[in-house]
């Protein structure tokens, strides 16, 4: 039974991350041959402040673009 763990910025609506789960589990189920309910998909929501790309958290890229 494949497991997906996806990591995402929090703040994104229930319904993105239906639409996401929804073509992953597609995109999986098809490759793998596999029943879409053979597929698992969580979501973990990450604080902007708790994300680092580099030395930066994400919030800090964020302002920095502003």
């Amino acid at each position: 039974m494949p497991f997906v763990n996806i990591r995402i910025l929090e703040g994104h609506s229930q319904q993105r991350k239906d639409e996401i789960s929804r073509r992953v589990t597609s995109a999986i189920s098809e490759v793998a041959e596999l029943p879409k309910e053979a597929v698992w998909v969580v979501f973990e929501d990450v604080k902007a402040d708790d994300w680092y790309v580099g030395a930066k958290t994400v919030s800090e890229l964020k302002k920095q673009a502003k």
